[in-house]
């Protein structure tokens, strides 16, 4: 090469760099892949998810708004209550994280 060997990829066919030819790969490799972007579809995960966050953000939240006006909920759970109003919102939001991660990761 004129300019020292720094010449730029792809300035020879007799480089030895790697060049990628699509029609070397099978169609049955394409067909294994995770659908991306435009091709993943919402289907039955993503109306789970989205039914529990509507159970995260407005059932247990008006749960909570009427629990005062329902005390013998406090005995269900066996806990006093301030540390009703700290449990109950942490199990929707830990089981909601997991649902997410469930929903989003396609087999």
């Amino acid at each position: 090469m004129a300019d020292g060997g720094h010449g730029r990829a792809g300035d020879s066919e007799d480089e030895d760099g790697y060049v990628h030819d699509p029609a070397a790969f099978d169609a049955d490799d394409a067909a294994d892949a995770k659908p991306r972007g435009e091709d993943r579809e919402f289907g039955l995960r993503g109306w789970i998810l989205v039914g529990w966050i509507l159970v995260a953000f407005v059932v247990v939240p008006a749960y909570l708004f009427f629990f005062p006006r329902a005390s013998e909920t406090l005995e269900l759970f066996g806990l006093g209550f301030r540390d009703t109003y700290l449990f109950v919102p942490l199990l929707p939001a830990l089981v909601l994280g997991a649902l997410a991660v469930w929903a989003t990761t396609r087999p």
